[in-house]
């Protein structure tokens, strides 16, 4: 019955996005993820606010048997990032889209916002699915649909192949998550997550914790599995990329947190801590320097994804491992700090891609060494894109400091109490290592993009977006600013959470947390009175100067241009030594040669390609080419050939089934 009402609910959707005219598809698309959202919202809430466990409906599954849709605190946790991100999504598409309203199709528009409403509700689905077929379903319907959105430009050759990448590796996950199911059924009977705890205690941990650590991981974009997300967010409109990077990845962190629930014996879980550890430092550390050497705004963004994924599982393997060690405290900090930097990096990251949106619509390019200036053009985005900069570079006082504040405090506390003393230090050079990193490569990111002087006249002629495009942009901007001033509040609504996995994190978090984060709060408040002091007496003091205006001192060049500017390259070129075993460039152009003292025009432009994709994902590219040629020669034209073939197939099962192989 439940699959019956939703292909029912899907049916209308359909008709009534391709029946609505074309300016109004927006609007029904925002009003059917609004009622899904605030569907899923109100449990979610009375969940995070103390309810138990909410049963939302009973299924029957064709393979795995009985199911459940139910949300506990964590499934709560991710719908209420899904919803916000939907929300802010559907209302940003509506200016992004507003210039391919007259280039694409009705239905090309009518399919793209059906695959955003079922991008929505299958995220929602997955996390509250207990597992099984309903959630390998929606897991599924989940990929299809992003699928669909990152097409949006199908007619662009690198679109293609960066959509086909993720279909191809999304499905290899798929298996992967597959087999998992099928062991926890072959093991319990039944595929259900609750199963895990029984399937675990009979030795089988390990090896079904890897499938699920690899199904998930691919989504999630651990390394080496991370290759798909630098090619498919460059290919996706803005809008799909906000919520492809700010959400949907999160559900692979949300699986394996869901099925380290169920580990439970120390020495396994002192493994596994060891693992989740490992990957997530050199998944930081990988999209960190590959970030930073970028020359694209959407692929910087990309692989900041990547990096962002690695700051989460430093946190969540660090909370494994002391929860090994039965040290309930760092336990209960690190896992708070990666589920909220998990909460934090869905509102930054989905504000940095609107504004990455936001410039390309107007300057229909996001190579960094077309812009400068843009501040002076569009300064409501110029504001908020630095406040997303600021938060991603988890500097106070905005929300990215106080997750990976957690996560420091957890890994000092695991120091200081000499419990994986080597494992915690290792995290914190890692995450110091990052941190610094970071802030390198989104100075760069912003300092190229908004300030200087224009390099193009499409930056000389740009005007800031639509308001609803601000609007939409607004509501990630208060969630960062809240946190960041209020963490103290942050705390409670991952606090049930937190009891789930320990059940005494409600003592530790008010005893020992809460405390230090009312005082970051109010060392924040005090900053802030102080800036708006100095700023309100420099403002009285400079009433009675006269103030005089002049160039900027060039270095003794008394007529600058924009040559002279840092180019992305130039930026992070010390850092590229470091990063050339890492990547493999494409150099268009020549650049300026040492003994040009006084150089002629150049162009030069060069690309920095992660060296994986070529060791991982493109051997695809090569099978799916012998694989097409081999088909071809069946394409005979002949009737015959064809009747034959469909005999063949007839013998082969015959033969199968008299061995019992099928």
């Amino acid at each position: 019955m439940f699959y019956i009402s939703l292909l029912l609910a899907l049916t209308l959707l359909v008709a009534t996005l391709f029946l609505a005219p074309l300016r109004w598809k927006m609007w029904v698309a925002t009003s059917a993820t609004a009622l899904v959202a605030i569907a899923a919202s109100i449990p979610a809430i009375s969940v995070l606010s103390g309810d138990s466990e909410m049963e939302i409906m009973r299924i029957t599954s064709p393979f795995f048997g009985a199911e459940t849709l139910h949300m506990d605190s964590l499934s709560a946790l991710f719908v209420l990032i899904i919803c916000i991100a939907g929300i802010a999504t559907m209302l940003y598409s509506r200016g992004y889209l507003e210039h391919y309203l007259d280039k694409k199709s009705s239905a090309h528009i009518s399919l793209h916002y059906t695959a955003l409403v079922v991008l929505v509700a299958s995220m929602i689905l997955v996390v509250v699915s207990s597992g099984g077929f309903s959630f390998l379903f929606a897991w599924e319907l989940m990929t299809i649909a992003s699928f669909l959105l990152i097409l949006f430009d199908a007619q662009r050759q690198q679109v293609l192949r960066a959509a086909l990448a993720y279909l191809i590796m999304m499905h290899i996950g798929f298996v992967l998550l597959v087999a998992g199911f099928a062991g926890i059924y072959s093991a319990c009977g039944s595929g259900n997550f609750a199963n895990l705890a029984m399937c675990f205690s009979e030795g089988n941990t390990l090896p079904i914790f890897i499938l699920f650590l690899l199904g998930f991981g691919m989504k999630a974009g651990l390394f080496p599995m991370h290759v798909w997300l630098p090619e498919a967010h460059p290919a996706a409109p803005s809008h799909v990329s906000a919520i492809m990077s700010g959400v949907m990845i999160k559900t692979g962190v949300y699986g394996i947190i869901r099925t380290l629930w169920y580990v439970v014996e120390p020495q396994e879980l002192h493994t596994i801590g060891l693992i989740i550890l490992a990957m997530g430092i050199v998944t930081g550390l990988w999209g960190v320097i590959l970030a930073a050497v970028q020359n694209d705004a959407k692929r910087l963004l990309a692989y900041s994804s990547i990096e962002n994924i690695g700051v989460i599982f430093i946190g969540l393997g660090i909370s494994t491992l002391a929860h090994a060690a039965g040290n309930s405290t760092v336990a209960t900090i690190a896992l708070c700090g990666a589920l909220l930097h998990t909460i934090n990096h869905s509102f930054f990251k989905s504000l940095l891609f609107f504004g990455a949106g936001n410039i390309y619509s107007k300057m229909h390019t996001t190579l960094l060494d077309r812009f400068g200036g843009v501040a002076k053009h569009m300064p409501i985005t110029a504001i908020l894109f630095f406040i997303a900069t600021v938060a991603i570079c988890a500097l106070p006082p905005l929300n990215g400091f106080v997750g990976e504040f957690l996560i420091y405090l957890g890994m000092l506390d695991s120091i200081r109490e000499g419990a994986n003393t080597i494992y915690a230090a290792a995290g914190l050079l890692a995450l110091s290592l990052i941190g610094g990193i970071v802030v390198l490569a989104f100075t760069k990111l912003y300092s190229t993009i908004f300030l200087g002087s224009p390099r193009d006249h499409h930056v000389a002629e740009s005007t800031e977006v639509d308001n609803l495009r601000i609007a939409a942009m607004a509501i990630p901007t208060v969630c960062i600013i809240l946190i960041g001033l209020f963490p103290q509040f942050a705390i409670n609504i991952i606090e049930s959470v937190a009891e789930q996995f320990h059940p005494q994190a409600s003592s530790i978090l008010e005893g020992y947390v809460t405390p230090n984060l009312w005082k970051i709060s109010l060392t924040v408040w005090m900053l802030i009175l102080v800036i708006t002091l100095l700023y309100v007496v420099k403002s009285r003091a400079m009433k009675k100067r006269t103030i005089s205006q002049g160039p900027t001192w060039g270095c003794g060049f008394t007529a600058t241009n924009i040559r002279m500017q840092y180019t992305g390259e130039s930026f992070s070129e010390g850092l590229e030594s470091i990063a050339t075993s890492l990547t493999q460039n494409t150099i268009e152009g020549r650049a300026v040669g040492k003994s040009e003292i006084f150089p002629s025009s150049h162009g030069y432009n060069i690309r920095h390609k992660d060296k994986i994709d070529r060791l991982f994902a493109a051997w695809w590219m090569e099978l799916l080419h012998i694989i097409n040629k081999r088909i071809m020669r069946l394409r005979t034209g002949k009737i015959n050939n064809y009747i034959l073939f469909a005999l063949l197939f007839l013998i082969a099962i015959f033969i199968l089934s008299l061995f019992n192989l099928i």
